[in-house]
Formats: C-alpha cells, sequence, structure tokens
C-alpha cells in the first residue's frame, strides 16, 4: 500500500467516514480539502431513483446558476443577419452561419455551446455526427434554439447551465469554483438540487433523490445528506 502524502494525510483528517454532512458544512469543507494549485471546478453528482430507459422517467431541463460558474464559456451563435449585432453584444464569442457551418464540417469544435434559431435547424442537422457526441448539438429543451438569440447568449454567459440523468441515473453538474465563497458554492448547489426536486416526474416512485456528493476536481467526495437540503 503506497503511503498518504502529507496533502492527503490533512484531507483525510478533516472528512468523517461515513459521515453525511449539510449542505453548507460541505460547501466549507471542498475548499479545505482542495489542495490543487489551479482554480479547481466544485462538481456536484446526484443519484436519482429513476430509470433514465424509460421516457416517462427521464430528467433533464436547464438552470441559472445565481453566482455563475465561474468558467468562461465559449459560445457559437448561429443566426441571420439581421440578429448578428446583437448575439454579438450579448457576449456571442462567435456569430455567423455558413462559414461556421463549414468550419464544423471540417471538424472544428473549438467552443462550448452553439445557440441556434429554429429557422436554422435544417441546415445544422447535418452536423450532427460532429456536434452530437461532443454534446453540443443545439436543443430547444435546453434553450439553445430560440427566436430570441441575444438573450439566451446572455442567459448563458451569466450561469445558465443544461443538465440531464445519465443512463446509471446520475446527474453531474459543475456549479462554481474552489475560488468561491463557502456561500456562493452553497447558493449554486441548493439552486441546482431545488430544480432536480421540481423536475421529479410523476413515474418515479421510492426515493427520487438517493444520494448527493460534492466535489472539486481531484478531491474526496463529501456526502451530503439529502434531507438537510429538501427541508430547506
Amino acid at each position: 500500500m503506497s503511503k498518504l502524502t502529507k496533502n492527503q494525510k490533512s484531507v483525510a483528517g478533516k472528512l468523517e467516514a461515513g459521515k453525511a454532512y449539510t449542505l453548507t458544512e460541505a460547501a466549507q469543507l471542498v475548499k479545505e480539502i482542495t489542495t490543487t494549485k489551479f482554480d479547481a471546478s466544485v462538481d456536484i453528482d446526484i443519484r436519482l431513483g429513476v430509470d433514465p430507459r424509460k421516457a416517462n422517467q427521464m430528467v433533464r431541463g436547464v438552470v441559472s446558476l445565481p453566482h455563475g460558474t465561474g468558467k468562461v464559456t465559449r459560445v457559437l451563435c448561429l443566426c441571420t443577419p439581421d440578429q448578428e449585432a446583437a448575439a454579438k453584444e450579448a457576449g456571442a464569442d462567435y456569430v455567423g452561419l455558413d462559414e461556421y457551418i463549414e468550419k464544423i464540417k471540417g471538424g472544428w469544435t473549438d467552443i462550448d455551446v452553439i445557440i441556434t434559431m429554429p429557422a436554422i435547424m435544417g441546415k445544422i442537422g447535418a452536423l450532427g455526427r460532429v456536434l452530437g457526441p461532443r454534446g453540443l448539438m443545439p436543443n430547444p429543451k435546453s434553450g439553445t434554439v430560440t427566436p430570441d438569440v441575444a438573450k439566451a447568449v446572455r442567459e448563458v454567459k451569466q450561469g445558465k447551465i443544461d443538465f440531464k440523468v445519465d443512463k446509471t441515473g446520475i446527474v453531474h453538474a459543475s456549479v462554481g469554483k474552489v475560488s468561491f465563497t463557502p456561500n456562493q458554492i452553497e447558493g449554486n448547489a441548493k439552486e441546482f438540487i431545488n430544480t432536480i426536486i421540481k423536475l421529479k416526474p410523476a413515474a418515479a416512485k421510492g426515493t427520487y433523490i438517493k444520494s448527493i456528493y460534492l466535489s472539486s476536481t481531484m478531491s474526496m467526495g463529501i456526502k451530503i445528506d439529502p434531507k438537510s437540503v429538501e427541508n430547506n
């Protein structure tokens, strides 16, 4: 067995094995147990009591984090010429149409989110093979296909994220950075959890929120007592 480093020993001493913490405690602890030299992301993982294979138990949605994500989100807006100025003013990093469609066909995907208009989806459909596997395909359900592209760009830049339960029943998302204050981490995580609770499918039976863990890049996961959040 390999020996624990000084940092690992320090971290291990701050977490009590098997204990479920409140969200407030976890938001403070995740900062204390992170030893990376870079500004690590703070991630949340929620295991749900749903069967994602059934359409009536799919959990998918969007949430605007009150304190933003702490990340620089690169946004491409594929729109008609009359919407280009508004999209640029809203903060889109790339704005255009045909030239970017050709770039994507050639393999360019140096972006985080693509926002477009319903009238343009016919052109974008052909990009599914490139965008689909990377999770970049615009979708009306996530708010990335809309007539008001400027508003959508602004929301993404301010901290709007979309999420979807995976095939194992877990929803994963980043809810900030370690440089955030504990209150900011807690506020973002609480908003995310409350959104998940509101999206509970009518077909879901038994315990809906099975477990919640908060962690940072390369840190241990901190178990959170779901009742401490659900009752707030």
